[in-house]
């Protein structure tokens, strides 16, 4: 990597899990697919990097639970997702893969308990946490669909300075 592909990378993962952390007291509402998104879609790169860096932050900063063990495959699938539909340029796409990303969060998070408790530890683990899934899914949708359109603009000239060098 290159010394302004490092400074980039630290500033999207220093955004990433600041707005996390601040945002950390409301339950599942946080800017985390939004940014994942549109960091895929500008910075494909970095992003990976910058994902592996918030993954290990929020292990650092909350402790290495079961729950961490989970953000080792949701956050990187959820950039998979992003690339395969990378063409798409509508938010109302991207609000639909958020929201659909936060409603099934918990489906996703439950997986590790499939394997220390079987079938019926990892549906009650999902099934009691379906309300937040369900806030998840609305805070995810609300915020691309406010946001989407400013932040595209910026990341616009960000990605954009990144390719030209600037």
């Amino acid at each position: 990597m290159k010394i302004r592909e490092i400074a980039v990378s630290a500033f999207l993962t220093a955004i990433l899990y600041l707005q996390q952390v601040a945002l950390s007291p409301l339950p599942n509402i946080h800017l985390c697919a939004l940014l994942l998104i549109l960091y895929t879609l500008y910075f494909p790169k970095l992003v990976f990097p910058v994902t592996a860096a918030f993954i290990l932050l929020e292990g650092i900063t909350y402790g290495f639970g079961m729950w961490w063990i989970s953000y080792l495959y949701i956050w990187p699938l959820l950039v998979a997702l992003v690339f395969l539909f990378r063409r798409n340029k509508s938010k109302w796409f991207w609000a639909a893969v958020g929201g659909g990303f936060g409603l099934i969060y918990g489906a996703l998070c439950a997986i590790p308990y499939l394997f220390i408790g079987g079938i019926s530890t990892a549906t009650a683990y999902w099934i009691a946490g379906i309300p937040f899934d369900l806030i998840h899914c609305v805070g995810n949708f609300a915020a691309i669909a406010l946001l989407w359109k400013p932040l595209e603009r910026v990341f616009k000239k960000l990605g954009g300075s990144m390719k030209k060098g600037v």
